[in-house]
């Protein structure tokens, strides 16, 4: 179903996968016609919408392949709400001359608290403690009853935890976990030296040396295909027996087979998710469904009540400035625009020259296993 506001005669942006549009409005109403979609993929988009889209606004439930992306007839902005790209086909997007804008830092402080919550929360056994109380009627009376149902709560001080990409949510996690008295080690091949011994932290030459050395493994990479099942059965083997395992990146960067063997043998002692390789979210599709020592969280890292404000007026603010740059070649550019070479082309409609093209393409060279972190 989709909603068309009145005035057609401004260009039109469209909320792909979503229905709310109650933040966005306020700020584009003057300079544009909002509508949405809420759609799970383009095959359930109105043909009005693919025909006359100038900007699309997407959060994490619809995917912009090539073959979606071609569909549409005018689009030349796509404002990602939130951070990471694996939805869309940026390549293809440069490639048909449509400006992807991504917002970097979006919900790093909400991000950040969860994954110390489940950091802690391996630790200190709190959720096991509270099941047990609640759920399975244990009755602990004196100090030995409480030792036998809280064994296995750890000491924090003095425990390596490893940071798998130093990028903002990176960055913030360590700077939390710090304060508890984690020693920190990190991996991030994009970051140079000075940032990590700035903030006190040690940084690994290598992940084998990481997955190696940690007591706790915190996972901060972005997903794109050589990132993709970068945790798989030999990463979980050359991490120290016993170790956690923390993910609340994105769900393709581990390989959930391997993570569901690696907690039923102990390799992991236990592990904390809020993502899974597949989503629309189902977790008893997901080959971890009957892990022991697991607890899941539905892809809400990122939200509380002021980040989805926030994040959302962020995007429709995007959104205007890069409809203000359509016509109006002296007009900012935005900083968060990924393709922002081909940005500057808009003004005329045109694609990019192949040269061009090549200059926006290191982006993706990386390593096989290392991506992009953030």
């Amino acid at each position: 179903m989709t909603y068309f506001s009145y005035r057609m005669s401004r260009p039109l942006v469209a909320l792909l996968d979503g229905r709310d549009c109650s933040i966005e409005m306020p700020i584009l109403k003057d300079v544009a016609t909002v509508a949405f979609c809420d759609a799970q993929s383009t095959s359930e988009i109105h043909e009005k919408v693919l025909t006359e889209a100038v900007g699309a606004l997407v959060w994490h439930n619809i995917r912009l392949g090539r073959e979606d992306l071609e569909k549409f007839k005018a689009l030349k902005i796509i404002v990602r709400i939130g951070t990471g790209l694996d939805n869309i086909d940026v390549q293809t997007a440069t490639d048909m001359g449509i400006s992807v804008i991504s917002l970097g830092g979006a919900c790093t402080e909400e991000v950040a608290d969860t994954t110390m919550c489940h950091i802690l929360n391996l630790y200190r056994k709190v959720t096991y403690l509270h099941q047990a109380i609640t759920q399975k009627g244990k009755k602990p009376q004196n100090a030995e009853q409480v030792r036998e149902l809280a064994d296995g709560c750890m000491r924090i001080r003095g425990e390596k935890l490893g940071i798998i990409g130093l990028g903002a949510i990176g960055t913030a996690v360590a700077l939390r976990a710090k304060v508890f008295g984690f020693k920190i080690l990190y991996y991030d091949p994009l970051i140079p030296d000075g940032k990590g011994q700035a903030l006190g932290l040690q940084r690994a030459r290598s992940l084998q040396d990481l997955l190696y050395e940690a007591d706790c493994i915190s996972l901060h990479a972005s997903l794109n295909e050589n990132s993709r099942n970068m945790f798989d059965v030999f990463a979980f083997q050359k991490m120290r027996k016993g170790a956690f395992f923390v993910n609340t990146a994105r769900g393709e960067l581990v390989d959930e087979a391997a993570l569901a063997a690696a907690l039923k043998s102990g390799q992991v002692r236990a592990a904390a998710i809020d993502v899974l390789s597949s989503e629309l979210f189902d977790f008893q599709k997901s080959p971890l469904r009957d892990s022991p020592n697991l607890y899941v969280t539905p892809h809400s890292a990122w939200y509380s009540d002021q980040s989805l404000k926030e994040v959302r007026e962020n995007a429709a603010t995007e959104m205007r400035l890069a409809l203000h740059g359509l016509d109006n070649p002296t007009a900012e550019r935005s900083v968060n625009c990924v393709n922002k070479l081909m940005s500057q082309s808009l003004t005329n409609h045109s694609r990019l020259l192949p040269a061009q093209l090549s200059a926006l393409s290191n982006w993706e060279n990386l390593p096989p296993g290392l991506a992009r972190f953030g």
